[in-house]
């Protein structure tokens, strides 16, 4: 329940909007603190967040701004210590087939082929080893079908002639691509990307990317992509979050990360390449820069651009002293 004092800004901002469960994603008052030593440390602190279904919102930050830890309480790894996550107006108790995940560690098994691990999450989902057993002529068939949908998608993705290949005979772009397939193939809800390119070649990366996209614009799947790239955030993302620890308010010292900025990213979707040479573009990164993760300039909590329409505090103004 959002508290009186709510601030919110931007064009929509006094248009009402859906209730929190009516979001893909909805993260309300969320703090997280672990325990140190005698006390405790405060990881996250009063993160609220509202993802609509079909939205690609990248999430960067400095080192140690708890941008894993978000990560994992969207795929319901990891509890808040106070407040509430709901993916699709559910709690999520524990990892399941809604949230497909890509991490920048290729999830592929390295003893099976290419279509094997494409399909390796399609049997999880509907056998156990012990129905596999019980019904082995159904289950053959099923993976029949299951290999049969993997290698059309792997046409699709510009891998056909690699499906019986292991991945040790692929490139790490070849990999990535498999990892990224192996996750959409179940049609998950959404699309958790954890640094996914960071140890590609810029090249390579550049071509992941555009892969990704033209990938999100046919499915229209919801997708939260964190990194530590602030060039790949506004280039891929309509929407950019930015998760910092480097921000000021009047009485004491901050305390945990917060959202310091939740803005639309201009230049429309598609975007072109040659969009990362745009003069909004450069700004905007120079604006995030300067006033979200640079140690040495801190805006005030005040001052944090919260301009996307679904951006909102539960703080009251009188917190902010805090």
């Amino acid at each position: 329940m959002e508290r009186a004092g709510v601030a919110t800004s931007g064009p929509t901002a006094a248009e009402p909007k859906p209730a929190a469960g009516d979001y893909a994603i909805a993260l309300t008052d969320v703090c997280v603190r672990y325990p140190e030593g005698a006390g405790e440390k405060t990881v996250l602190n009063d993160i609220d967040l509202r993802i609509r279904a079909g939205e690609f919102a990248t999430l960067v930050g400095p080192s140690g701004a708890g941008k894993s830890t978000l990560f994992r309480m969207v795929l319901g790894a990891e509890h808040p210590t106070t407040g509430e996550v709901l993916i699709h107006g559910t709690p999520p108790e524990q990892p399941n087939q809604d949230c497909g995940i890509v991490y920048q560690k290729y999830s592929l098994f390295p003893h099976l082929t290419v279509v094997d691990n494409i399909v390796f999450g399609l049997e999880l989902q509907e056998f156990t080893l012990l129905s596999r057993l019980a019904n082995l002529w159904r289950y053959r068939r099923r993976r029949a079908e299951f290999a049969e949908r993997a290698r059309v998608y792997l046409k699709r993705i510009g891998l056909a002639d690699d499906a019986d290949k292991y991945p040790y005979q692929l490139s790490g772009g070849m990999r990535q691509r498999v990892a990224i397939a192996q996750a959409m193939i179940t049609e998950p809800k959404i699309l958790l990307m954890d640094e996914p390119f960071g140890a590609l070649d810029a090249n390579t990366r550049q071509d992941m990317q555009l892969f990704l996209l033209e990938e999100w614009n046919e499915t229209k799947m919801t997708v939260l992509f964190v990194t530590h790239d602030l060039e790949e955030a506004l280039f891929l993302g309509t929407r950019v979050l930015v998760l910092s620890q480097y921000y000021t308010c009047d009485n004491g010292r901050p305390e945990g990360s917060k959202i310091v900025k939740d803005c639309t990213v201009p230049g429309g979707h598609p975007r072109p390449t040659n969009f990362k040479y745009a003069p909004e573009f450069a700004k905007l990164i120079e604006e995030i820069q300067h006033d979200c993760l640079s140690p040495e300039h801190r805006q005030h909590i005040k001052s944090f651009d919260l301009s996307h329409c679904d951006a909102f505090r539960t703080v009251s103004p009188a917190e902010w002293k805090r």
